[in-house]
């Protein structure tokens, strides 16, 4: 008779840390919410949080191809007449280099609550100085 197994939620959480310098976007975009949904686990659960935590360092030195660097915007919008604000990706590389990456992972994240709290496991840095060291991350070399 076969059994299913089912997956419980691990008491032990694992570091990982990835350097973005010169990296594509999307493609290490991608790659992250995977690793942070635990697809890379052969013990993966939808539903369960693997507790994976993961640092980004130098995500001022992201990369994007052809002409996004001055195309590609970001808006906001507050509800009144005349409150939508526009930014370039240009504009936010020099001033706020982390929300780049927080937007773009966020919306590969799954909606709801297990996004929200995998959410709160990744930290995002624009050097490569972060104070997760007593963690011991593992370093990812992402191609």
């Amino acid at each position: 008779m076969n059994k299913t197994y089912i997956a419980q939620q691990p008491n032990y959480s694992k570091w990982y840390i990835i350097d973005a310098k010169d990296k594509n976007l999307g493609r290490l975009s991608s790659r992250i919410a995977k690793l942070l949904k635990g697809k890379n686990s052969n013990l993966y659960t939808p539903y369960i949080n693997n507790k994976i935590y993961i640092i980004i360092i130098n995500s001022k030195s992201i990369k994007v191809t052809g002409k996004k660097v001055f195309q590609k915007t970001y808006k906001r919008y507050s509800g009144y007449p005349g409150g939508l604000r526009v930014k370039t990706f240009n504009y936010c590389l020099s001033r706020k280099p982390n929300m780049i990456l927080e937007k773009s992972i966020k919306g590969m994240l799954p909606k709801g609550i297990l996004g929200k709290q995998l959410f709160t496991q990744l930290k995002i840095y624009p050097d490569t100085e972060h104070p997760h060291k007593p963690q011991k991350p593992e370093v990812i070399t992402l191609i």
